[in-house]
């Protein structure tokens, strides 16, 4: 049985993700920041021997690399918003940001490489962005940027290994983070709608099926790719 980690994994995108792997037949490491009770509900529900991992990231990098059994996969999900300007960033905001958002990866699969089998799969969830500007965003765009440069850099690193990386990049995405001014309010949800060629906001489901295919054998060819996962927005 294959071992996945989901970084985030308690609630939204992170979890859709976990449940997924666990439908796909791997165990997962469930790891999350605060919710005992949300991760542990992803960790019944997954089955298959998957446990949870308390850890706020990066503080607290040496405890989760510590739970860590062999791995097939790495997501590196967990990830904070700044919807601000660039106005007002404040520089602890700023440092904040990037800790969570570009630290935390990069140590992490540091860390976790001895304990990353040849052949596995590392998948780092982006946003869409890095392609479209958005300018109440700049300081998590810059992040994402970072970590959209690390997946293709590390791809041709860890390619020696058999060990693909790429980046799934959702768009706007119907989860608790975006609940305040998104679940609920039609106009809100129409106007993001109207954005996608598809014409209608993603759900955590659409990105998890995307990470299921990038982290299986069916993508084995597969590395070093930015897929958009944002439903066409802004084509």
């Amino acid at each position: 049985m294959k071992t996945a980690l989901v970084t985030g994994a308690s609630r939204g995108i992170g979890r859709a993700i976990a449940l997924r792997l666990a439908a796909d037949g791997m165990r997962v490491v469930v790891h999350y920041a605060r919710d005992a009770d949300a991760a542990a509900a992803v960790v019944e529900e997954a089955g298959r021997g998957s446990f949870a991992v308390r850890a706020s990231l990066p503080s607290e990098l040496d405890a989760l690399v510590a739970a860590l059994p062999p791995l097939d996969v790495l997501v590196n999900n967990a990830a904070i918003g700044l919807p601000a300007p660039i106005e007002d960033v404040t520089p602890e905001a700023f440092d904040e940001v990037f800790a969570v958002n570009v630290r935390a990866p990069f140590f992490l699969v540091q860390r976790a490489l001895p304990v990353l089998k040849d052949g596995g799969r590392i998948v780092n969830i982006s946003s869409g962005a890095t392609r479209i500007a958005m300018p109440v965003g700049i300081a998590y765009s810059m992040t994402k940027g970072a970590l959209d440069t690390f997946t293709r850099t590390l791809a041709l690193h860890l390619g020696a290994r058999g060990i693909t990386v790429n980046t799934v990049a959702p768009g706007v995405v119907d989860t608790d983070a975006n609940a305040s001014w998104l679940r609920g309010n039609a106009e809100a949800e129409a106007a993001m709608a109207a954005r996608s060629a598809l014409g209608r906001i993603g759900y955590a489901g659409d990105i998890a099926d995307v990470v299921s295919f990038v982290a299986s054998e069916r993508a084995r060819w597969v590395t070093g790719a930015w897929i958009d996962a944002t439903g066409g927005a802004h084509l």
